[in-house]
C-alpha cells in the first residue's frame, strides 16, 4: 500500500509530504513528480539513486524494502503554482493531479493529512479516521483497492450531515449558506443509490460523500463527488448531473477505463443516467435527437474520429462523439440484444472488471456471452468506424391487397453502408402498425401489411439509430452556427460599438466580416451568416423585418438560399447587454432563439421540426357540407370587420372581377370606409390614379399616364367597372406593383444586378417560407426550368413582387388609419397567405381575410372560396390586327385568321391615321377609342399605304368591329 503523510502551510500555499512506496529489488519504479521538489529519496535508511527525465523520475532499488520520498510543492492555483489545477490557500485546499510523487501504475492508498483546527477533509476512503493533534486535526483515509491516484479537498467552511442508507454512510459537505440544499441532495443521492443498486448491483463502497467545492468543478472520485458551489445551486443538478456522477462510482471508479483503447465510460454513464432520466419522462427520443443534432452540428470531416479513439471531452466535437454517439450505440445495442440481456451484461461487466482497466473489447466480450450471438460486426461498425448512417426514404407507396393494404418502400444509404435495424411506423385512421427491417446494403426494398388506409410512413421516429437527420428533422440552432468551419459576419449599419465583442469573437476564429453593402447573393447562398443588429439591411433582404427582443437576443434561422447553412441574427440594446450575455450563448447550443436581460436568460426556444423520416401515403379524405353553403352577402358580413380583405382572381376571368366589384359595392353600402389596392398598376403611377379618382383627368389620360396597355397584359374592360365605381364614389385606388423593369431585371439576373440606387428603394424581403418556395418551384419546373440560377432569380423576382405589394398595402393603411382595404391580385399572390397577406401582417400586424374564386377547397388556402359561375363578359371590341408602335406611328404587322380588318381591305404595312375622328399616334390611342364602342359597330378607319413606285396614299375602310 502507498502511504502518504502530508501537512500544509496555508499562507505559503505549501504542501510537505512523506511518501512511502513498497519496492522490489531491481524492479524499476517510475514516478511523475511534475513541479514537486524531492528533498530526499531513501530505501529504508539508505540513499537511492534517482534518474530524472522531465516530469518523471526513475528508481531501481538494490533490495526489497520501502522507498521513502520527502517532498514539497507550492500550489497557488490559477497557474500561479506548480500545479495549475490545484490550490492551497486560506480559502481551502484542493489537490488533484501531481501533488505527490505519482506512480505510473495502480496502487492502494493510505492518505494521512494534518490540517488546522476546524477543517474538514474528504478524500477517497472507505475507512476514514479523524484524530486531534497539536494545532489541528489528522485525517486518515484508507482505500483498500487499486486506483490511479488520490485527491484531497479540505476547508474550514464545511458543515457535515450524515445519514445511513442501504448499508452506505451518506455524507453531505456543504457550505453554511447552502444548508437549505442538503435535504434535497441527501434524498436524491439515496434515490440514485437505490436505482443503480437494482440496475447494476450494490453500491461499491461503504461510504459516499457529496462535497461542495470552492472551485468550479464537477468530478467523481471513488467514494465522493466534488461539485462547484455555482453548480450545486443550479436547480436541475440534483435531478441530472448528481445521478451522472454517482453512476461513475461504478463506471469509471469501480471499473477503470483503458484509455489507450478508448473511453467507454462517459457514453455508458450518459446512457444510464442523463438519457435514462429523460427516457423515464417519455422524452428519451428527444434526448437522442438532440445528440444526433449536436453530432451533425459540431463534427465534420476534419475533426471526426471513431469511438475507440475517444479519451476525454476537449471540445464540442469530441463531446458529440464520446458522449452523444456513444449513447446512440448503447441504445442500438440494447435494442439488438434486448433490455434484459443488456442489464444483465452491465451487471456482469461491473462484477468481472471491478478494479481493473476495461476496454470496448471487454464490453463486447461480456455482452456477447449473455446474448449468445455474434456482436463483432456491431462493434466493428460503430466503435472502429467513423460517422453516422445516412438514410433516405424513397418510393413509398400503398395499394389495396384483399381486405388490407400493402405498403412498399425503399431505403437508401451511402456507399459504405451500415447494418441497421430500421424501425418503421405506418399510421392509419385506426392506429399505428410498427415493424423493424434490417438494411445491410446500399439499398433495400421492403413491404408491410396494414389494416385500414395508410396515411403516413415514418422511419426511426424515436431516434433509435445513429443516423444523420434529414433536413426536415434538423432545426436551426446555435450549435449549427458554432459548428460551421467558417462564417461570414455582417457588420451593423449603425451602433457598431455595441457589437464589437461579438464581431471580435468570430473574426478571431478566422471568420470574414463584411459591411452590408458588400454582401452579394453569392455570399448569402454560400455561407452561414452572423448578422449584427435586427435592423441590419441584410436581415431585410432575407427575412423581412425581425422585431428586436430588447436586452440581448440571438435568433437562428435556416438560410433561405442554402438550407444546409444557418443565419444568426444577434441583437442588443447596449454593449453591457452583450458583455453579460454573449459569453453564455455557447451553452445553449440546441436552441433556435435566446433572449437575455442583463445576462439572465428569459426565453429559450427550439424551432419545430419533423419527428422521424417520413412520407405521406395518402391524403386525408375531405368532405364539404353542402347544406352549409352560403351566398356572397353572408361572406361579406363575415369579413366586414377585417382590416384587410384579399380577393384572389384569375386575371382573364370576368366573373372573378364581377365578384370583386360586388364585394366592394357591398362594403360601401354598409358604410365602410374603404380603399382598393390593385396589382394591375405600378407604384410610380400613383399620382395618375389619384388624379383620375379625383376627377382631374379623364379615363384616357389615366390609361396613358399609367401605361396600362404596355404594362398589364389583360383587357382593361375586365377592371373598368371597378375603376368607374371607385371614381364615382371617390374610393381611393392604390397602385401596388413594383416597376416592371426592376422585376424583369431581377428575374433574368438576380437582385445583385440592380444598381445601388435601385437597391435602396427595395422593400424588406422574407425568403424563409419554405412551403411557398416549394409551390413556386413546382410551377417553375412545370414551365421548363432554365439551368443555373434560373429558379433562384425567379424566386427573388416573385418575392420582390410580393413584398412590394405588401409594403404598398401597409403604407397605404398607415397613412389612413381609419380605412379598410380591399386588395385585388392574382390568386398566386394570396393563396395560403404566403404572397401578400402574411408579408403585410409582418409589417403592420393587421388582421385579414382571404377570399378566392374557383379553387379546390384545401386546408388553409383561404377563409372563403367563391364559385361565381358564368357572368356575361363585356370586353372591348377588336379590329383583329397585330400592331407595332414606332416613332409616333402605329403599323399593321399582321392579322389573325378571319380578321374583319383584313376582309375590309386593310393590309400589312398600313399605318393607322384615324379611327372615327380620333387621331392615332400610339396603340393606346386606338385601344382607348375602342373602349367607347361595341361589338358589331361599324367604324371608319383611315390608313396610309406605301405606293408601288414609292410615296404613299391614304385610304379609308369601314370595319364592323368584332
Amino acid at each position: 500500500m502507498y502511504t502518504l503523510d502530508v501537512s500544509f502551510d496555508l499562507n505559503a500555499s505549501l504542501v510537505k509530504g512523506v511518501a512511502r512506496i513498497p519496492a522490489a529489488k531491481d524492479r524499476e519504479l517510475r514516478l511523475q513528480k511534475g513541479g514537486l521538489t524531492l528533498t530526499r529519496v531513501s530505501l529504508d535508511t539508505g540513499e537511492v539513486a534517482v534518474s530524472t527525465e522531465g516530469e518523471w523520475v526513475r528508481l531501481r532499488p538494490s533490495r526489497d524494502g520501502t522507498i521513502e520520498i520527502r517532498y514539497e510543492g507550492r500550489f497557488k492555483g490559477s497557474g500561479g503554482g506548480d500545479q495549475p489545477g490545484a490550490v492551497i490557500g486560506a480559502g481551502g485546499i484542493f489537490l488533484d493531479g501531481t501533488w505527490y510523487p505519482k506512480p505510473d501504475h495502480l496502487c492502494e492508498y493510505r492518505l494521512s493529512a494534518r490540517l488546522p483546527a476546524g477543517y474538514e477533509a474528504v478524500s477517497e476512503g472507505e475507512t476514514v479516521e479523524k484524530a486531534a493533534v497539536e494545532g489541528g486535526t489528522r485525517f486518515t483515509f484508507i482505500f483498500p483497492h487499486p486506483r490511479e491516484g488520490v485527491t484531497l479537498i479540505a476547508t474550514d467552511r464545511y458543515r457535515v450531515t450524515r445519514e445511513r442508507f442501504a448499508g452506505v454512510e451518506v455524507y453531505v459537505y456543504f457550505f453554511p449558506e447552502d444548508g437549505d440544499l442538503v435535504r434535497t441532495y441527501l434524498d436524491r443521492t439515496k434515490a440514485y443509490i437505490a436505482l443503480y443498486g437494482s440496475l447494476i448491483g450494490p453500491f461499491p463502497y461503504k461510504r459516499f460523500s457529496i462535497v461542495e467545492n470552492f472551485l468550479p468543478t464537477g468530478y467523481s472520485m471513488p467514494t465522493y463527488t466534488l461539485l462547484g458551489q455555482q453548480v450545486v445551486r443550479l436547480p436541475f443538478i440534483p435531478e441530472t448531473s448528481l445521478g451522472h456522477e454517482i453512476l461513475h462510482q461504478w463506471l469509471g471508479n469501480l471499473v477503470f477505463i483503458d484509455y489507450e483503447k478508448g473511453n467507454w465510460a462517459e457514453g455508458l454513464t450518459s446512457f444510464l443516467a442523463d438519457h435514462l432520466y429523460e427516457e423515464e419522462k417519455g422524452r428519451g427520443w428527444e434526448y437522442r435527437k438532440d445528440a444526433l443534432a449536436a453530432y451533425m452540428s459540431y463534427v465534420n470531416g476534419k475533426n471526426e474520429f471513431p469511438l475507440k479513439a475517444f479519451v476525454e471531452r476537449t471540445d464540442r466535437a469530441s463531446e458529440a462523439i464520446g458522449y452523444g454517439k456513444a449513447v446512440m450505440v448503447f441504445q442500438m445495442l440494447r435494442d439488438l440484444v434486448g433490455k434484459e440481456h443488456f442489464n444483465e451484461s452491465v451487471r456482469s461487466f461491473c462484477r468481472e472488471m471491478a478494479f481493473k482497466e476495461a476496454s470496448w473489447a471487454d464490453i463486447e466480450r461480456i455482452f456477447q456471452a449473455h446474448y449468445q450471438g455474434d456482436l463483432g460486426w456491431f462493434f466493428r461498425q460503430w466503435i472502429d468506424r467513423t460517422g453516422l448512417a445516412e438514410l433516405s426514404l424513397e418510393e413509398a407507396d400503398a395499394e389495396p391487397s384483399g381486405s388490407r393494404f400493402k405498403v412498399t418502400f425503399e431505403v437508401l444509404q451511402g456507399k459504405e453502408p451500415f447494418v441497421l435495424d430500421i424501425p418503421v411506423a405506418v399510421s392509419t385512421r385506426s392506429g399505428v402498425t410498427r415493424k423493424t427491417f434490417r438494411l445491410s446494403g446500399e439499398r433495400g426494398q421492403f413491404e408491410m401489411m396494414v389494416d385500414g388506409l395508410p396515411r403516413r410512413i415514418v422511419l426511426d421516429e424515436n431516434y433509435d439509430l445513429a443516423r444523420r437527420l434529414s433536413p426536415d428533422e434538423f432545426p436551426p440552432s446555435i450549435a449549427r452556427l458554432l459548428g460551421e468551419e467558417k462564417r461570414v459576419v455582417v457588420l451593423p449599419s449603425a451602433s457598431a460599438a455595441i457589437y464589437e465583442e461579438v464581431a471580435r469573437a468570430f473574426t478571431g476564429r478566422g471568420d470574414e466580416a463584411l459591411a452590408p453593402d458588400r454582401v452579394t447573393f453569392d455570399v448569402l447562398k454560400g455561407h452561414a451568416l452572423v448578422i449584427l443588429g435586427a435592423k441590419n439591411p441584410v436581415v431585410g433582404r432575407l427575412f423581412g423585418n425581425v422585431a428586436a427582443a430588447g436586452g440581448f437576443s440571438v435568433l437562428v434561422k435556416n438560410n433561405p438560399w442554402n438550407p444546409g447553412k444557418v443565419v444568426a441574427i444577434v441583437d442588443a440594446s447596449s454593449a453591457d447587454e452583450v458583455k453579460e450575455a454573449f459569453p453564455k450563448v455557447s451553452h445553449y447550443g440546441k436552441y433556435s432563439f435566446l433572449s437575455f436581460d442583463h445576462g439572465v436568460n428569459t426565453v429559450k426556444k427550439i424551432d419545430e421540426s419533423a419527428r422521424g423520416m417520413g412520407a405521406s401515403l395518402s391524403e386525408e379524405v375531405e368532405a364539404l357540407d353542402v347544406s352549409a353553403l352560403k351566398n356572397l352577402p353572408y361572406v361579406v358580413d363575415r369579413v366586414a370587420g377585417k382590416r384587410i380583405i384579399y380577393v384572389g382572381e384569375t386575371h382573364d376571368q370576368f366573373s372573378h372581377h364581377a365578384v370583386e366589384l360586388e364585394i366592394i359595392r357591398e362594403l360601401h353600402r354598409k358604410g365602410r370606409k374603404i380603399i382598393i389596392g390593385m396589382e394591375m398598376f405600378e407604384r410610380q403611377f400613383q399620382k395618375v390614379l389619384d388624379d383620375y379618382i379625383g376627377g382631374r383627368i379623364d379615363e384616357g389620360a389615366m390609361l396613358r399616364g399609367t401605361e396600362y396597355f404596355k404594362r398589364w397584359a389583360f383587357d382593361y374592360n375586365l377592371y373598368r367597372p371597378i375603376l368607374l365605381f371607385a371614381r364615382s364614389e371617390k374610393i381611393p385606388v392604390i397602385a401596388l406593383n413594383q416597376k416592371r423593369e426592376i422585376v424583369d431585371k431581377v428575374f433574368h439576373r438576380g437582385l445583385d444586378a440592380l444598381t445601388e440606387e435601385e437597391k435602396k428603394a427595395l422593400p424588406s424581403m422574407d425568403f424563409s417560407d419554405d412551403a411557398y418556395r416549394e409551390r413556386l418551384e413546382q410551377v417553375f419546373q412545370e414551365h421548363g426550368a432554365p439551368k443555373g440560377d434560373g429558379f433562384a432569380f425567379f424566386y427573388q423576382a416573385q418575392i420582390l413582387w410580393d413584398e412590394t405589394m405588401a409594403e404598398s398595402v401597409a403604407l397605404a393603411l398607415k397613412s389612413r388609419p381609419e380605412v379598410q382595404a380591399v386588395i385585388l391580385a392574382g390568386r398566386g399572390h394570396i393563396e395560403y397567405g404566403s404572397g401578400i397577406p402574411k408579408r403585410t401582417a409582418r409589417r403592420n400586424g393587421s388582421d385579414y381575410a382571404i377570399i378566392l374564386n374557383d379553387v379546390e377547397p384545401e386546408p388553409h388556402i383561404a377563409d372563403f372560396v367563391l364559385y361565381p359561375g358564368v357572368v356575361p363578359e363585356k370586353s372591348a371590341p377588336k379590329l383583329m390586327v397585330a400592331l407595332k408602335e414606332e416613332g409616333g406611328r402605329v403599323e399593321v404587322t399582321g392579322f389573325p385568321p378571319g380578321s374583319v380588318s383584313e376582309k375590309a381591305g386593310v393590309k400589312k404595312g398600313d399605318i393607322f391615321l384615324l379611327i372615327g375622328k380620333t387621331p392615332i399616334r400610339t396603340i393606346d390611342d386606338l385601344k382607348i377609342d375602342l373602349l367607347s364602342r361595341h361589338r358589331g359597330d361599324k367604324v371608319m378607319v383611315r390608313v396610309s399605304r406605301k405606293g408601288f413606285f414609292g410615296g404613299s396614299t391614304e385610304k379609308e375602310f369601314e370595319i364592323a368591329l368584332q
